[in-house]
């Protein structure tokens, strides 16, 4: 995976789970390999922060990692606090992600 950084807006989407929107300038890697090593430091940050699985199931053909990377996907997470703005905001660095859900993208 290359240096850079991976930052998003957390969005929730009512009665389906989140969306993430990629800030200007972050890096959405395309490699699969790089994908799902982002997509599960993504989900351990956001269970980690308090995010728990909403009831609607993921549908693998829609909501795919490259989607919700690219923030054209709705996941089934949703947050501890509705309505709260946080983002996850990870390091791209020796091809370990580091996430965490923060309340800005800095």
């Amino acid at each position: 995976m290359s240096a850079g950084k991976y930052a998003a807006q957390i969005v929730e989407v009512p009665d389906h789970g989140i969306k993430l929107e990629p800030v200007e300038g972050t890096t959405i890697p395309d490699g699969a390999n790089e994908v799902n090593l982002l997509g599960m430091s993504i989900a351990l940050a956001l269970g980690a922060a308090g995010y728990h699985h909403h009831a609607e199931q993921r549908d693998p053909e829609l909501q795919t990692l490259d989607a919700l990377l690219a923030g054209d996907a709705v996941m089934p997470w949703k947050p501890t606090e509705a309505g709260s703005t946080a983002y996850i905001v990870c390091e791209l660095n020796d091809g370990r992600p580091r996430c965490e859900v923060r309340p800005t993208a800095e």
